[in-house]
């Protein structure tokens, strides 16, 4: 059965990967966006690890309420060709729904845990001003929900992840996502936009399920991965995953660093970042090649499409890219701008002499 999502911007694409739903608040008198991005059914291999699609720029838009529910799941996926592991998740998908708000809005958040989950799950949002982001808020048995509203007051991109303990095991699963809060008047727009999470993976053999891999603790404290992934799958963003664009388009990624450990040294080869909003946050600086990004962290690049082909996206910690699977594309297509790349050396001049 195939994982569908329901939300605003992917109704009008007919994507059935994202969904937002409008309720009213009969309370208040106001009306409330309810962020619907609860999965039906269980994912194949391939949407489990399909990050979900941006939902569209708040634009200059009012602050007003919004609700967003979530909900934790334990579900086996595909990690590495077909490499069966045990993921933990938001909404299915590793890493979890991108969440999009603004500065001055109020949210809501439901989280509910599935009824077949082994443990507690929470979520702990770096976009919250309050005792443990909400964590304690909404620790939920198996079967079980919680709530907390918040007020989204300092713009950036931020993580959330589940925060239960042991917290680096939960992370550690792929429970982790981002929520970016738009400043008043919104971002600068661009053509494109693509959301890419990094984290790290400890295995071992799974003691229930033959050829099933699971959460490995010692490695972990060890800080010893067996992967280091973009979007919780090996290949995630290669082949037919690859991430597109178009000579002469603006792309934008919003890069996060799940964890739990490792420190990303983001990268993309043949490009040069135009922009950077450093660990997530309202300093931008300009002409970048690599930016770190802390576990927990996040980053926003900028960038101009000039010449067509491939462009390698990798933690430049290089052994993590060719040996850990930290590895993805960017496929540029459009005519070629020899001004700025050609192959071969300059055309050979008639000697005056």
């Amino acid at each position: 059965m195939k994982l569908r999502f329901l939300t605003l911007s992917a109704i009008a694409m007919m994507t059935g990967l994202f969904a937002c739903k409008m309720a009213d608040n009969k309370q208040s008198g106001t009306s409330s966006d309810a962020v619907n991005i609860v999965a039906e059914g269980t994912p194949t291999v391939a949407e489990l690890t399909a990050a979900p699609k941006v939902p569209a720029p708040v634009g200059t838009r009012a602050a007003k309420k919004l609700i967003v529910n979530l909900e934790t799941t334990e579900i086996e996926g595909v990690i590495d060709d077909t490499i069966p592991y045990t993921f933990w998740t938001f909404n299915g998908t590793v890493p979890g729904s991108f969440i999009r708000v603004r500065e001055g809005d109020e949210v809501t958040l439901n989280l509910k845990n599935a009824a077949n989950s082994v443990l507690p799950h929470n979520i702990d949002l770096h976009a919250v001003t309050g005792p443990g982001g909400g964590a304690e808020a909404t620790t939920a048995a198996p079967g079980q929900e919680a709530s907390f509203t918040f007020k989204a007051i300092n713009p950036g991109l931020f993580v959330y992840h589940c925060a239960a303990p042991p917290v680096p095991m939960h992370i550690g699963n792929g429970m982790y996502g981002l929520i970016l809060v738009e400043p008043a008047g919104g971002l600068k727009p661009v053509d494109k936009e693509y959301y890419i999470m990094q984290g790290d993976f400890y295995t071992k053999a799974s003691t229930v399920k033959k050829g099933l891999l699971e959460f490995n603790n010692d490695k972990a404290v060890a800080e010893n991965p067996d992967y280091v992934l973009f979007n919780g799958k090996k290949g995630s963003l290669l082949g037919n995953n690859m991430i597109e664009a178009k000579v002469g388009e603006t792309v934008r990624l919003f890069v996060g660093n799940g964890g739990p450990n490792m420190t990303s040294s983001f990268h993309v080869i043949g490009e040069i970042f135009d922009n950077v909003y450093i660990e997530g946050g309202s300093t931008v600086s300009h002409n970048i090649q690599t930016t770190m990004i802390p576990a927990g962290g996040s980053a926003i690049v900028e960038f101009k499409c000039d010449v067509p082909g491939e462009y390698v996206l990798v933690d430049h910690s290089l052994s993590r890219a060719f040996n850990k699977g930290c590895i993805g594309k960017l496929k540029v297509t459009g005519d070629a701008n020899p001004k700025v790349f050609k192959k071969g050396g300059a055309e050979k001049q008639k000697s005056a002499y």
